[in-house]
């Protein structure tokens, strides 16, 4: 049967290398629904090339420049916040991905676990912020929670068959990003051009700030807790300046297992749509003539603060890690617009997560109103 897939944030780097995905499998995928925030011109170029049962926008604004340039189509035309989530509980796909960038994408992955789709998960914000809610409910559904973060993705794939050995430690490689060795005297300078350059990866604008500044492997460290029920001190994270391994398990043996490829996302997202099947393609194969050797480090984490704020975070729990993804979309907003430097994110984020108050268990609206008010304290403390 072919797989009907409902990509949530279709414009966005994952989304589009996953319509690269389900174009060369026709036989295996057909594209249900498409949902962008503002990007309406790219959603319109979508919906006419892949021909959806619907498309939403989720700036309302829009709503009429969608509807008049599909209105010779057959797909329906959604706008807002709130048909996000309508639609996420709709009858007509099988599998949410889950690719809309930070928390916006938790109360639609909600809706379709509660709907039972199957996720393929790939905003790790969802986790970030209520991983406890969302894996309790994906459990209580019976739905399946397939991570395309190519790390998670990596250890996802060396679990496989191990569903009854336990876990000493998983390790989480980072490339360490473009700014790899450098100290805080250099960090002070770096503008938004300079952060959007990573060596490895080619990835939308905010998760490359986040890959710079470390907080994308800070916010994996907790992402990992939730999907393989871990412990703090079960994750570990390795620079690895190759990506060529993706991430690893420790057994309680003493065993090592790697997911080794080339840094294209396209592999994590192939293998969590067609999960539990692989499938051929056509995608550059990894060669060991590429590289001389394998390098692996310790994260800074004195000039790398963000790294050190997640692991705070991780420990701690609670609402914490939810106050603190705020803060940082909002620090990393500012810095996109050139409103901050570099390193004052951190200064921000660290600010708020010592201001907002402390809930150990938090109830779904706890998780929103922790948000909300975090986000508000990030913009005063920026006077945005």
């Amino acid at each position: 049967m072919v797989k009907r897939i409902g990509i949530f944030g279709s414009t966005g780097s994952v989304g589009k290398q996953a319509l690269e995905v389900i174009k060369h499998n026709p036989d295996k995928f057909s594209v249900e629904i498409l949902t962008a925030n503002s990007n309406y011109e790219e959603l319109i170029e979508q919906a006419i090339v892949h021909d959806p049962n619907i498309v939403v926008i989720g700036d309302d604004t829009y709503y009429e420049k969608v509807k008049q340039a599909l209105s010779n189509t057959d797909v329906k035309v959604f706008a807002g916040e709130k048909a996000l989530e309508e639609v996420a509980a709709m009858d007509c796909y099988d599998m949410m991905l889950a690719a809309i960038v930070g928390f916006a994408g938790l109360k639609p992955t909600l809706k379709a676990i509660q709907s039972k789709k199957a996720i393929a998960l790939a905003n790790k914000e969802t986790l970030v912020v209520a991983g406890d809610i969302v894996m309790d409910m994906a459990v209580q559904n019976q739905v399946p929670i397939i991570p395309v973060d190519s790390e998670h993705s990596a250890i996802f794939q060396c679990l496989v068959g191990e569903t009854r050995n336990k876990i000493e430690k998983i390790y989480l490689t980072a490339s360490g990003g473009p700014f790899l060795g450098r100290k805080t005297n250099f960090l002070v300078n770096v503008k938004r051009e300079h952060a959007l350059q990573h060596p490895n990866w080619q990835m939308g604008a905010k998760i490359s700030v986040d890959s710079a500044t470390l907080m994308n492997k800070g916010l994996e460290m907790i992402e990992a807790k939730w999907l393989f029920n871990l412990q703090p001190g079960q994750i570990e994270v390795l620079v690895h300046p190759q990506s060529a391994i993706h991430s690893m398990v420790q057994f309680e043996d003493g065993s090592l297992k790697a997911q080794l490829g080339e840094a294209d996302m396209r592999l994590p997202i192939q293998y969590a749509l067609a999960f539990p099947h692989r499938i051929p393609n056509e995608y550059p194969r990894f060669s060991f003539r590429k590289f001389n050797t394998f390098t692996f480090e310790e994260p800074d984490l004195r000039t790398f603060r963000n790294l050190a704020l997640s692991i705070e975070a991780l420990e701690k729990g609670g609402n914490l890690p939810c106050v603190m993804n705020a803060a940082n979309e909002i620090a990393v907003y500012a810095f996109l617009k050139n409103k901050i430097g570099f390193l004052e994110m951190t200064d921000i984020i660290e600010a708020v997560m010592a201001k907002v108050p402390f809930i150990e268990k938090p109830s779904l609206d706890d998780y929103l109103n922790s948000d909300a008010e975090a986000r508000t304290l990030a913009a005063d403390i920026m006077s945005l």
